[in-house]
């Protein structure tokens, strides 16, 4: 049974709980002598719904994770799965084309040995979309009925539904905090496997890039895991060459939306400057590609230089930065505007310029939001892949020439996972410890924005 049946399930009875109670308890306060509640009956309402649709939803959840695995046990019990292998890819396969045929996602099966599983599989599948089925609905009544017998005109169920709101909204907040630690617990476990296998001064300091996944396992050339080239080319591309172009852009059309443009001109640059944060990154890359990176080299050879690359580093650089000029844009132009009027009105009064207002008043004033967007920025093109795959090439290159192929940590990463590797090959590996590092560089960055904005909060608060 698909879990979006038992969701639909909990939606239902969950209304039709919300109204049973909320009648009850306008049934009540009728009847009362008062005419009052301890809780308005809308109360009483959410009270019931939430005892209703909660464990069916927790239900759901569990029944997702465990259903698969009883049906499986179903079918294996069977006789027909006495002929199957007794390990290996080929019986995992004859199972999941019979799987695949009962539950309608094929027409037939490749392996005739999965032929006579596909009758238990459907039946298997039957009886647990049943039980299922039952659980939920008596799980729904139950609460259901516990929470409707305590529906009283003296029932504080407000108090009840805001302390369960709170509860929702901790888990919620949660939800960030746990996949961050999964992410990280995931890739310290496969960063300290790889490091097992690779020196990690080797890693971190070897400035030559050339995995090889066809090599010996057992006895890896480390040479080949220098990964300074992937670093240096993941800060030329994404934190020099990209924020020259988007910090002064960025920071420039902010000042002139917020206080020199009118207020029709506003109307109009301001959505067409953020429509470029919406632009897919792949028509960035085709436009770095077929536009900006031949005009580059053109250029370049018209002025003598002859070893200009047709996949540079500046063509990506150039393309990202006005990829992130809305990140940039759209924090200062919020963090500008967001500074006390009396603050720009004082200096004006002073008998400070407009410039002067802004370069001595405003733009510090507003540091807090500039360098958060600017870190924000920072970040996206730090974790951006397609432009520099279209653009800058997957060739690591250690060189500060802008007119050159480079690479970036993010692209390594998805073409060392791309593919039919081994996880138990350092090559494979290999992505983890890359990614580990980003990660890192990433959580570095953020709190020397955090250090900067807190200081200057502090002096302007």
């Amino acid at each position: 049974m698909s879990p979006a049946i038992l969701f639909l399930l909990a939606l239902g009875l969950g209304l039709a709980g919300w109204l049973a109670a909320r009648a009850r308890a306008y049934g009540m306060r009728a009847a009362s002598d008062t005419g009052r509640l301890a809780s308005l009956p809308q109360y009483h309402g959410w009270y019931v719904a939430l005892w209703v649709a909660v464990p069916i939803v927790a239900f759901a959840v569990l029944w997702s994770i465990i259903a698969p695995q009883i049906v499986l046990n179903s079918v294996l019990a069977h006789p027909a799965a006495d002929a199957l292998p007794e390990f290996g890819f080929k019986r995992t396969q004859i199972l999941s084309e019979a799987r695949a045929v009962a539950t309608g996602a094929a027409q037939g099966v490749f392996d005739p040995m999965a032929r006579p599983l596909i009758e238990p599989f459907r039946g298997a599948i039957e009886r647990t979309n049943i039980i299922g089925l039952v659980v939920a609905l008596l799980l729904g009544f139950a609460g259901g009925a516990f929470a409707f017998l305590r529906v009283k005109p003296d029932f504080r169920a407000r108090t009840k539904v805001e302390r369960s709101m709170l509860v929702l909204l901790l888990l919620a907040s949660l939800v960030a905090i746990l996949t961050t630690l999964g992410i990280l617990v995931s890739l310290v476990f496969e960063t300290i496997r790889f490091f097992g296998m690779v020196d990690p001064v080797s890693f971190l300091f070897g400035t030559h890039w050339a995995p090889d996944p066809m090599a010996s396992a057992d006895n890896p050339d480390v040479t080949r895991y220098g990964a300074i080239p992937l670093f240096w080319g993941t800060i030329f591309i994404g934190a020099i060459i990209a924020m020259i172009v988007a910090i002064p852009l960025g920071l420039m059309s902010a000042i002139y939306l917020t206080q020199y443009a009118p207020p029709q001109v506003r109307t109009w640059v301001k959505p067409a400057l953020e429509v470029l944060a919406g632009v897919p990154t792949v028509v960035y890359g085709y436009f770095a590609a077929l536009t900006i990176a031949p005009a580059i080299r053109d250029m370049a050879m018209s002025v003598g230089i002859s070893n200009a690359s047709s996949e540079s580093a500046l063509a990506a650089g150039l393309v990202m930065g006005v990829m992130i000029i809305p990140f940039v844009s759209s924090m200062a132009d919020d963090s500008i505007a967001a500074v006390p009027g009396a603050m720009r009105d004082g200096s004006l009064a002073m008998g400070a310029t407009k410039s002067e207002t802004i370069k001595r008043v405003l733009v510090p004033a507003a540091l807090p939001g500039i360098v958060a967007g600017v870190m924000l920025a920072i970040s996206r093109a730090i974790g951006e892949t397609m432009i520099v795959v279209m653009a800058a090439s997957t060739a690591a290159n250690l060189t500060g020439n802008p007119l050159e192929s480079m690479t970036t940590v993010t692209v390594q990463i998805v073409a060392l996972l791309t593919g039919e590797g081994s996880f138990d090959h350092p090559a494979t590996l290999a992505a983890f410890a890359l990614g580990f590092v980003l990660f890192l560089v990433t959580l570095a960055l953020n709190f020397v924005a955090l250090r900067v904005v807190k200081k200057y909060r502090e002096a302007y608060e």
